[in-house]
């Protein structure tokens, strides 16, 4: 049976025609599409949808088209579309999977900064009450040595040996980690509360 008459029959609504030619061009779609999809069941959908168009639009066919021709565009057009959907759905994974990474990191980093900023202030909370008061006169209040020692009426030096005292101590609570001493990077806010 050549394409005129089946386009004719298919346009009359015979199932009949409509299955001959499902079942002589099935096959070669599907090979084809799996070319493009690297993906049987994707390869499946799009094969089945291209002859639910062909059924749907038959009263449209023209008598002179080619069903194979037409069927193998209509399967490379779906395929397109499908390309088009997975590449926006997976740029969107990704986005979503980049937040949710960038949120985590950021979660990680500042539950981990905390803990630290905790860890700094119960250690500078036991230190002997002079030292720990030019602690937090140099970093919460920004006061330099010498005027450290000129408003407590000492030397530079013992404001040098008790900011040496504090350091080693912050050091020493901290030796089986690995951290950057980070106290001259303290926010005033993180000691604020601290006499």
């Amino acid at each position: 049976m050549n394409d005129s008459s089946l386009v004719l029959k298919i346009k009359k609504n015979d199932e009949d025609a409509f299955k001959l030619i499902f079942n002589e061009l099935y096959k070669p779609l599907l090979a084809y599409v799996t070319t493009l999809t690297y993906d049987t069941e994707k390869a499946k959908d799009i094969v089945q949808n291209s002859f639910i168009i062909l059924w749907n639009k038959r009263e449209i066919l023209s008598e002179e088209s080619s069903l194979k021709n037409y069927l193998f565009t209509v399967c490379y057009r779906l395929y397109i579309d499908q390309y088009r959907k997975d590449q926006i759905r997976n740029k969107a994974m990704d986005e979503l999977k980049l937040s949710v990474l960038k949120n985590q990191i950021e979660y990680s980093d500042s539950t981990e900064r905390q803990l630290r900023v905790k860890k700094i202030l119960a250690v500078i909370e036991e230190l002997p009450p002079r030292c720990k008061q030019i602690l937090l006169l140099n970093k919460r209040d920004g006061i330099k040595y010498k005027e450290i020692a000129e408003k407590l009426d000492v030397s530079v030096k013992t404001v040098e040996s008790q900011m040496r005292i504090a350091f080693q101590k912050i050091r020493d609570s901290f030796k089986n980690e690995k951290i950057i001493l980070f106290i001259s990077m303290f926010k005033k806010r993180s000691l604020k509360y601290l006499d």
